[in-house]
């Protein structure tokens, strides 16, 4: 029984108004067009893959800190040092 009201929670939606540029509006409805979706589910769709990889990459970030602090080999912490300075701050 628990079990179904925690599922209850997650599956509610909120209602949220979100103003886009023209420009990503236009490539929201084409792609919902071609999925033959709707324009929400699509957002939904690019919110969460957005997520996931934000989450995905905050992973690999910590993951890299900890090898470089691990690491012995001058030569690899400079390769993790300039892997991790891409991350952070781009090409």
């Amino acid at each position: 029984m628990v079990y179904i009201c925690v599922m209850a929670e997650e599956q509610a939606s909120v209602r949220q108004s979100v103003s886009l540029p023209s420009r990503i509006a236009r490539r929201v409805r084409a792609l919902a067009k071609t999925k033959r979706t709707s324009a929400n589910r699509v957002l939904v769709e690019l919110i969460e893959t957005g997520l996931d990889s934000k989450e995905t990459e905050k992973r690999k970030f910590f993951e890299l800190v900890g090898l470089l602090s691990s690491c012995t080999d001058p030569a690899e912490q400079k390769r993790i040092k300039k892997q991790l300075a891409r991350m952070t701050f781009g090409e």
